[in-house]
């Protein structure tokens, strides 16, 4: 079970959460709550079906700077393309 929980000033708008919603549906698995009175989203999934970037970018998207609370999954952050050198 991965678990993130997002602070996101701004989130108290109703539009903001509704906009939210629509980026958040299109991750397969997830689950999350928002806690309108203090800005904060919960997340929820069994398997990392999105990046920490893809997920700051929906958040971007909307207007609004996510910020992550607590250690952050290994398993949501994007995965290096490069390979070390050989010695």
């Amino acid at each position: 079970m991965i678990e993130l929980e997002v602070y996101a000033a701004g989130l108290r708008n109703i539009d903001k959460i509704l906009e939210l919603d629509h980026q958040l549906e299109t991750i397969p698995g997830l689950r999350y709550k928002v806690d309108r009175n203090h800005d904060l989203v919960y997340l929820e999934m069994e398997e990392a079906g999105i990046t920490l970037r893809e997920l700051r970018a929906m958040f971007r998207k909307i207007g609004l700077e996510p910020r992550f609370i607590g250690a952050v999954p290994d398993e949501l952050r994007a995965k290096s393309k490069t390979q070390p050198l050989a010695s």
